[in-house]
């Protein structure tokens, strides 16, 4: 390794804890030491320190430990008559400057607090406000599910600038068509990659996966801090170990630098901290390299890389496999672009979304009755309309296959929605008879036509779903008369399908479903599905894993034989405790399904929602993580993850889905539903009508407006009176806390 390499890192971390300590120095003195410092709606402090060190800067003053920390890392100057191995000081120097400057970024939301937009997904152009910062808490979650499904293989850390914008698109939409995340900072003379996409056009944002978190080098740190958050909420990595941190990023958060333009300093000291991470560095201009294997899985700082081969170069230099599906349409195709928005003045064409209807429907057919492939549209397509034109439109897919059963069609059916949406320049949203489709100009501009959406799903569904099917074919009504009778046929289908799951009960199947989906993030964790128990993502119910094992046999939804019931009140299983204890890896060896008193089942940082004791009140609140405010458990949402999530069974906690909670078995072992005294009023709102008629089967009919929310209080003190008033049936129960 280059002498030149060490000799940059460490006069740059040099260079960037003199710069924090003055800059750390003078807010002292104009704030004191009092003045509060945090990266705004995170539950993690500030996180590379936090979980690095365990140490939790709150304030200024709280921020004067760590930054004589990282004093003390910087390792000694590299000296002509030095021979030493150089790998070590280097990554010292790197951690120190990475400590300063977490720090100097959490003083700039002191210094300028409308810098940054931490709690907004897309950047508000218009107004120049473009920089979004660390992301809240609430944005981290949502996003780093996709880290643990899959979706988002890993991402790409860029800093500085193309050569011009057009280089710049070229790279990210590259990097979107393999569906890795694009984090922006620094900037090349004036210039950031983030504006250069702005020039072209590209819509940037937590949407479409292309990140800008700020125009300095400093701003790197969101994107480390984002995958420390994650080990700590996903992984359950214990703040202040950071050999598991550093080893936990390595194997399980695919990440890289790609370093665009000249490389002084600091970029080398942030580029050294990276490597800590097993994070390696690809740079377009002639810098000395690092490429003996070490603590990256190949090669750490590769440099000289023409701009058309970064992407692959820094893909194949991580070590990630990333899978690409070719589409024939006319349009990039992926799951970045499932976030992107139709706006206004872009709007060519809409169907659906209250304006006309627009229905989709996926049902069984027999083997002869079907043609694969075969692709209609009934009725205008878009060479037929003109701009800010709306159409009607039933999407019919019909599937058959050997192994294909009518349990099937709403999964299928439910695919529809992320399928179209992975289209550049197509919108959806909604699904069953209340989907919305918006078709950008550029897609037209293009040349997609609507026969272009049957031509997606024929693919995809076979691509996803071909253990199950032999046949495709869609069909794509816009005449208004044939949409009315599909979305009469069509209603008539979701109330069958409904009814079906809804009367189904856990006594009625012997076989539960596994998912281990999470465990990349959340090793110990293993959730078990139920006809009455929904996993606690919202995003598998037990015909949903029923299918995905069908699909996928070895995938991570198995079936679990329940065996001998040992708690019917609980709900625990012989079976279960079994392939728990097996698929914890030997850390888990029970848990019950109904209780959240009682060695609940384990929880990670997917679910949607998260129940907590509340013993003054003598019942339990739930709150959802689009709800960011306080509780009456003392903790929000975020503090509440961070404390049981990672694969734990935390007695007196337990994650759940929205949908679980007027399930019939819901914490039955503790009371049932009657315990709930408190949920977010949005919360109350969205699921109010399976509230209502849960409390009618509970003999409460009123029990949604019994339950206080955030308006009368955010304590078991404030929230007591209003219970007591409303006369709530939890306060007649059996104490919950023996």
């Amino acid at each position: 390794m280059s002498k030149l390499v060490a000799f940059a890192a460490i006069q740059g971390g040099y260079n960037i804890v003199s710069k924090a300590e003055g800059r750390y120095k003078k807010a002292l003195e104009t704030y004191g030491g009092a003045q509060k410092l945090e990266f705004p709606n995170t539950a993690y402090y500030l996180p590379i320190i936090y979980s690095l060190t365990g140490m939790k800067v709150t304030d200024l003053d709280s921020a004067k430990k760590p930054l004589e920390f990282a004093r003390k890392l910087l390792p000694p100057h590299v000296k002509n008559d030095c021979n030493l191995p150089y790998l070590g000081p280097l990554l010292d120097a790197g951690m120190a400057a990475l400590f300063a400057e977490e720090i100097r970024e959490a003083l700039r939301y002191v210094e300028d607090p409308d810098f940054y937009q931490p709690e907004v997904e897309d950047p508000d152009i218009e107004n120049g406000k473009i920089w979004l910062g660390a992301a809240d808490d609430a944005i981290m979650r949502k996003r780093g599910v996709e880290f643990v499904d899959g979706t988002a293989p890993g991402f790409a850390a860029i800093v500085g600038a193309a050569p011009d914008s057009a280089t710049a698109k070229k790279m990210a939409e590259e990097y979107q068509l393999k569906t890795i995340y694009v984090f922006m900072a620094a900037n090349q003379n004036g210039t950031t990659f983030t504006e250069q996409l702005i020039e072209e056009n590209v819509q940037i944002g937590w949407n479409t996966r292309l990140v800008p978190f700020g125009p300095d080098i400093s701003a790197a740190v969101f994107a480390l801090g984002f995958a420390n958050r994650a080990g700590m909420a996903f992984g359950g990595v214990q703040p202040g170990d950071y050999k598991k941190m550093l080893q936990y990023q390595k194997d399980r958060v695919f990440a890289f630098v790609n370093a665009l333009g000249d490389v002084g300093a600091a970029w080398a000291a942030n580029a050294a901290g990276c490597v800590n991470w097993g994070f390696p560095t690809i740079a377009d201009t002639d810098i000395p390299e690092i490429l003996p294997t070490g603590v990256c899985t190949y090669e750490h700082v590769v440099a000289n890389v023409p701009h058309d081969e970064i992407p692959s170069r820094s893909i194949e230099v991580r070590g990630l496999k990333v899978t690409i599906t070719e589409i024939d349409i006319p349009l990039a195709y992926g799951p970045a672009f499932e976030g992107e928005r139709v706006r206004k003045d872009d709007l060519f064409l809409e169907m659906g979304g209250g304006k006309s209807k627009c229905t989709e429907l996926c049902k069984m057919a027999e083997m002869d009755k079907i043609e694969d492939g075969k692709v209609e549209v009934i009725g205008p397509d878009v060479a037929d309309v003109k701009k800010g034109d709306r159409l009607p439109l039933g999407i019919y897919v019909q599937v058959a296959g050997r192994q294909m059963q009518p349990d099937f069609e709403p999964i299928l059916e439910r695919q529809i929605h992320h399928l179209i949406n992975y289209a550049q320049g197509i919108m959806h949203i909604g699904q069953r008879d209340i989907a919305w489709i918006r078709v950008g100009d550029q897609a037209i501009d293009k040349g997609f036509s609507l026969k272009d959406i049957g031509v997606i799903l024929h693919a995809k569904f076979h691509q996803d779903f071909g253990s199950i099917l032999d046949k495709v074919q869609v069909t794509l009504y816009t005449k208004s008369e044939d949409v009315d009778n599909l979305t009469k046929r069509a209603r008539a289908e979701y109330g069958t399908r409904d009814d079906r799951v809804e009367k189904m009960t856990d006594e009625s199947v012997e076989t539960y479903y596994s998912c281990t989906l999470c465990q990349s993030f959340a090793p110990s964790h293993v959730c078990m599905i139920s006809p009455e128990r929904t996993g606690l993502c919202g995003a598998y119910n037990w015909m949903d894993c029923k299918a995905s094992f069908e699909i996928n046999p070895t995938g991570p939804n198995q079936p679990v034989e329940k065996g001998e019931c040992l708690d019917p009140k609980l709900g625990q299983w012989q079976g279960v405790n079994d392939f728990v204890y097996k698929a914890s890896r030997q850390t888990v060896d029970h848990y019950n399904f109904y209780s959240m008193l009682i060695d609940p089942m384990t929880t990670c940082g997917c679910c949607e929602c998260i129940a907590a004791v509340l013993p003054t009140c003598n019942g339990v609140m739930t709150v959802h993580r689009d709800y960011t405010g306080q509780t009456p458990s003392g903790m929000k949402f975020t503090t509440l993850a961070g404390v049981m999530g990672g694969g734990q069974s935390s007695p007196g906690f337990v994650g759940h889905s929205k949908y679980n909670i007027t399930q019939g078995k819901f914490i039955v072992g503790d009371g049932a539903l009657l315990r709930m005294v408190w949920m977010p009023k949005s919360l109350k709102e969205e699921i109010k009508a399976r509230l209502i008629k849960r409390g009618e089967e509970l003999g409460v009919p009123d029990l949604v407006d019994r339950m206080a929310d955030e308006t009368v209080g955010l304590t078991e003190e404030e929230i007591l009176p209003f219970l007591q008033e409303k006369d709530h049936p939890a306060l007649k129960m059996d104490p919950i806390v023996g």
